[in-house]
This record gives structure tokens, sequence and C-alpha cells, in this order.
């Protein structure tokens, strides 16, 4: 075991016991009485047959996921030269034996398996080498392989998302998370989930930084399934572990964790979390929507798409944004993105109603809104959206352009100046509604004796809206 070299899993192809298998059913098929014979000794047990010393590789099947011990079909033909030379009989080449589509692509350990202790203490490795090609194929998208992770019943799914400063993505603004506990929900018969009230989720704002950085063009908005958290910087961290470790289970090097991180593009929410030093089990699955849905057009499941603005067909391998991805599935969203705590929210209904296409659309709690404005985070009236944006998508796997265009207002929500519906005033929006101009109540006047006052309390009127210029 001790002694290996690197090989290409390219013709490794069948499982070693079930070629000794093959050989005992072709014996049994044929009447051959083996046992008579002088070259027999190989096939009293599995354990005599290992005695040729084969050469193996351990894979995985492609499709089953199942792990394997394999060895090829050369070493089957050297194995019946060698019976022929030392016995002087032939035996064939059996039709029968296990052959396994390996998913592993890169170099594999070979070793040499010449007795059972050898092959037993391989075996042992087998659920390592399933767990680590079924992370693989999870994080790839790959259907087949998130479909049977969803339909035991038995994870808890945590999507999370960052927002942070364009100009230092070090930076934190904000962080949110959504999660769903697939096992305690199945436990209770309560399957499928009810997002409005069977996902825990929560949304944390940077207080250091409120109305300090303003993203220019991916502005934050509202959350709008609770009331937002202001936070120091550095709780932080100490925040995030404390949800993943409510949820994870201990780390193994056989069995997958119960908790499965989601996220949209979430290669860059990881690298946060990295740089965060947040400590997740290495056995942690992890979920990209954007791949999967990316895997299920591929594969032909997703029908014929057009770009939503242009028209034109969508093409294979492209990525859709999450605006995107919802807009597809026929979620209208309830919210405005670039909130971290939406975005998160939205990404685990968009996996879910991948899923389970019959999941409703929830609305938020207008109750929540005004919990939000009384503790002095609302930034007015809720606005509705439609789509109107098209599938291009930045490195983060977010839109480029505005997704959403507010009825009743031109432009889109990006612009700090928001219509309200009823009273046609502007109300101010600043990055977290966390303030407003002393003494407007959110709305702008035309009076421009007011228009100085505030200018000399620090606030300015600009076409974004009333903005505080105090430092």
């Amino acid at each position: 075991m001790a002694d290996f070299r690197l090989v290409n899993p390219e013709g490794w192809e069948y499982d070693l016991q079930s070629v000794y298998s093959a050989y005992i059913g072709y014996f049994q098929l044929h009447n051959i009485p083996w046992y008579d014979r002088t070259w027999g000794q190989f096939f009293e047990t599995f354990e005599q047959f290992l005695g040729f010393s084969w050469p193996v590789i351990t894979v995985t099947d492609s499709w089953t996921g199942r792990a394997h011990i394999v060895t090829r079909l050369t070493t089957v033909g050297a194995f019946i030269k060698m019976i022929k030379t030392r016995f002087g009989e032939t035996l064939p080449t059996p039709d029968n034996m296990l052959k396994v589509t390996h998913f592993e692509t890169s170099q594999r350990h070979l070793r040499n398996v010449a007795d059972w202790a050898t092959y037993k203490k391989l075996y042992t490795t087998l659920p390592a080498v399933a767990l680590a090609a079924f992370k693989t194929r999870i994080r790839a998208g790959e259907p087949k392989a998130i479909r049977e992770l969803w339909a035991k019943h038995d994870k808890t799914f945590l999507a999370i998302d960052f927002e942070w400063s364009e100009r230092n993505p070090a930076t934190f603004l904000e962080w949110g998370y959504a999660a769903v506990r697939c096992g305690h929900l199945e436990a209770v018969g309560a399957w499928p989930p009810m997002p409005e009230s069977n996902y825990r989720c929560g949304h944390y704002v940077i207080g250091d930084y409120v109305d300090k950085i303003v993203n220019k063009h991916c502005p934050t908005y509202p959350w709008q399934w609770g009331d937002s958290q202001v936070i120091p910087r550095t709780k932080l961290p100490q925040i995030i572990q404390s949800v993943i470790s409510s949820l994870v289970s201990p780390d193994t090097e056989t069995t997958a964790n119960s908790l499965v991180l989601v996220g949209h593009g979430v290669t860059s929410d990881i690298q946060r979390l990295e740089e965060t030093k947040i400590k997740i089990p290495h056995n942690v699955l992890i979920i990209d929507t954007a791949s999967f849905e990316r895997a299920l057009f591929n594969a032909g499941e997703r029908g014929t798409m057009h770009d939503p603005k242009t028209g034109k067909l969508r093409a294979q391998g492209s990525t859709l944004s999450l605006g995107g991805l919802l807009h597809s599935l026929g979620i209208d969203p309830p919210c405005a993105l670039h909130n971290a705590g939406n975005d998160a929210f939205l990404c685990l209904l968009a996996l879910q109603k991948m899923m389970e296409p019959g999941t409703v659309t929830p609305i938020p709690d207008p109750d929540a809104r005004r919990k939000l404005k009384s503790a002095g985070l609302a930034m007015g009236a809720s606005m509705p959206v439609v789509f109107s944006g098209h599938l291009t998508v930045d490195d983060r796997g977010r839109q480029m352009s505005g997704y959403f265009k507010s009825l009743g207002g031109s432009g889109s929500p990006r612009e700090r100046g928001m219509v309200d519906s009823v009273t046609d005033e502007v109300r101010r929006v600043s990055m977290y509604g966390s303030a407003s101009p002393p003494g407007t109540g959110g709305s702008w006047k035309d009076d421009k004796d007011r228009d100085r006052d505030r200018e000399k309390e620090g606030w300015v009127r600009s076409a974004k809206g009333l903005r505080s210029v105090t430092k």
C-alpha cells in the first residue's frame, strides 16, 4: 500500500471482485469442474484469486456514484496468459464483468493487491473516495446528484450572501442567510417546505459603514423578510460562525455533512468565509444554483430560452444571474435584489423551485415592514417591481445592469429616490434605509429655506435623493 505511482484512469474500468464473480458464474453456467483442474486453486476463494497480484486504482461510477476497486482488461488478459503458460489451459474472458465508467479525470494512485489484507485496507477507503466524488459532482451542479441529495429530505440547506464595497471587496457591508431544515420538516410531516414559515433567515448590516459607503453599480436595499440587525464589523465572524455551528454536523471523511451550503455564484461567498476565518467542515456539500441551472439547461431540461430584453436565443453554457434565474422560473421577485438577506432567501427559493416546481412564491409580511420602520431601518413604501433586464452577469454571478424597473417612476431601483404611489412625493432612500434628513419625514419639499437648513445640517440634495455628507 505504501508503494504506488500515479496513473490516468482511462482504461481502468472493471471492478476487481466482479472479475472473480464472473468466472465463478461462467463455470457454473457451463458445468466446468474448476475444482478438479490444476489451476482451480486460484478460484477457491477471492483471497486466492488475489494471489495473482492485481494492479488496481479506486474510482467512482459516474452514474451511480459508488466507489470501486478497478483493474484493466489487459490485466485480465495477463491472468489468462499466466494460466495457459503454467497449466496449459485457456480460459475465456468472461462477458459479465462489472464495467465502471469512471467519474474522475485526474490521475489516481496505482496499487498492487496480492492478498486479502491489502484488499481489505484499500476497501475501507472507498467511502471517502465516494464522498470526494460526490462533493465534486454537487459543486459542479450535476442534476442527478443534487436531485438525489434533495430527495433524501435529511439535509439542512443554508443559502448565504455577502454584499461588499465595490471599491474594496474586503469591506463587508451586509451578510444574509436563509436555511431550511429538511430533516426536521420530514420528521413532523411538513413536506414540501413552505418558504414563508419554514425558512429560518437573518440579515445583518455592518453599522461601521452605514451611509458611509454607497455602492454605485449595485446599491443595496432593505430586507423584506424581517428585522435587519445592525452590528459592529468585528462581530460579523462570530455571528456567521454561530449560525453555521447551529446547523452543522461533525466532520468525517466518509459521510457527507448534514449541512449543505447554497449560493448563486457561490465561489465569491466561500472566499469571503475563508477571509473571515470561518470554520467549515470538509465534508460540507456546496451547491451553486447558477451551475445547477446551467447544467439543467445544457442537458435540455429547461427548454428553449430567450433573452427577455433582446429576444435572442440563450447560448449553451451561458449563466443566468439570480434575477434571470428567478424570471426563468416564473418567480416575480417580491423584493429587490442586492440585499444580502433578500438574495439569500430568493436563492434558496430558486433551488426549491427547481426541485419542487409547485412551490408557491411567498409575499413579504407587511407587518415586518412596519417593524423595520419603527426600528428606524425602513426606507419608505415598498415598490412593485417587474423584470425588464437581461442575462448578462459579472464574475460574481450578479447582473451588471438594472434588472428591475420601478413602477410609477422612471429608471430602476438603483436610483436613490423613489416615488410614493399615493403622495407622488420622492422618498429619500439611504443605503440601508437607516437615516433620513432631520425634520423631513423622508420626503422632499420645494421649500428653499428648508433645503438650505438641511445643507447646514450636513444633508445635500442630488439626483440620487437627499444624502448625508457628514463624515
